[in-house]
């Protein structure tokens, strides 16, 4: 969180001013759609309760910077992105805790689960509001007062997030080791298909809503990549560190970016093919 709030520029509010239907467009499909389409999912699959859990957290967890990354790779539109990644972080900090009280207790099966770990659920949307306030408005306050030293703390602290969520993700393979040789072949095709239908989520509303090709990259890396190192956090600290549940978040981890990387190099391969013909008729 502080890695992206320290990339966080004035600009990023002034593209929200100036294209406010696509913000709009790109939070819902975010904020609402994906919670939503990962319900629909979780019915027609009908998977354990703590895969249910994992993937319900995925979906509600704000984007990240890789998303950001992976528009630039593609040519996709980078400032609307870094604006969804903004908006998504800043509304996290009020909602993250109560949307995943929230869509878990649409599933009966999920919410029985977190009635039965007892959690305090008081304590659970304060330590985890304060997990997301502390360090987004310390960035925040840098990127204002301090541009330039934010940047440069940017290029430090973005290697020690990819550190962390890389030791989040050994440190839930270690302790879970016994989950991942009996679970594994059950969450993988999931993680898998959530995570596909997270990036077609992305690219449809671009496509029906957005009319716009760059834009639409930019839309479908935001829904298909999400902030997993805050997830397995809040997985493993507040939520009882449920077995099943973290190998789906952690799983996430990986796969995300792996699929992204590959989409995003079509994305690329298809925008230079198509200035290539173009830059050919103009000589």
């Amino acid at each position: 969180m502080l890695a992206v709030s320290l990339g966080m520029r004035v600009t990023d509010f002034d593209f929200v001013k100036k294209h406010p239907m696509s913000i709009l467009v790109g939070t819902v499909a975010q904020l609402i759609g994906l919670p939503l389409l990962t319900l629909g999912l979780i019915v027609a699959i009908n998977p354990s309760p703590g895969i249910a859990l994992g993937m319900l957290v995925v979906a509600c967890c704000p984007g990240g910077n890789v998303s950001n990354l992976l528009t630039r790779i593609s040519k996709g539109d980078a400032a609307y992105s870094v604006s969804l990644t903004m908006i998504s972080s800043i509304f996290s900090v009020a909602l993250l805790p109560f949307a995943i009280l929230f869509w878990t207790g649409l599933h009966e099966p999920t919410a029985a689960l977190l009635q039965e770990i007892n959690i305090d659920r008081p304590k659970f949307v304060i330590a985890t509001s304060i997990t997301l306030l502390a360090p987004l408005t310390v960035g925040l306050a840098i990127a204002h007062h301090k541009p330039d030293l934010a940047q440069k703390l940017s290029g430090i602290f973005m290697p020690m997030a990819i550190s962390i969520l890389i030791l989040l993700i050994m440190a839930g393979v270690i302790t879970n080791k016994h989950l991942i040789l009996d679970y594994g072949t059950e969450t993988l095709p999931i993680v898998i298909m959530h995570n596909a239908l997270a990036f077609t989520l992305g690219g449809l509303t671009g496509y029906l809503f957005l009319k716009d090709t760059v834009k639409t990259r930019a839309l479908t890396f935001e829904v298909g990549i999400q902030n997993t190192g805050l997830g397995l956090l809040i997985v493993l600290s507040q939520l009882g560190g449920i077995g099943s549940a973290a190998i789906i978040v952690g799983s996430w981890s990986i796969w995300h970016l792996f699929a992204g990387i590959i989409l995003a190099t079509v994305f690329r391969t298809l925008h230079k093919s198509k200035r290539q013909p173009a830059a050919a008729s103009i000589r």
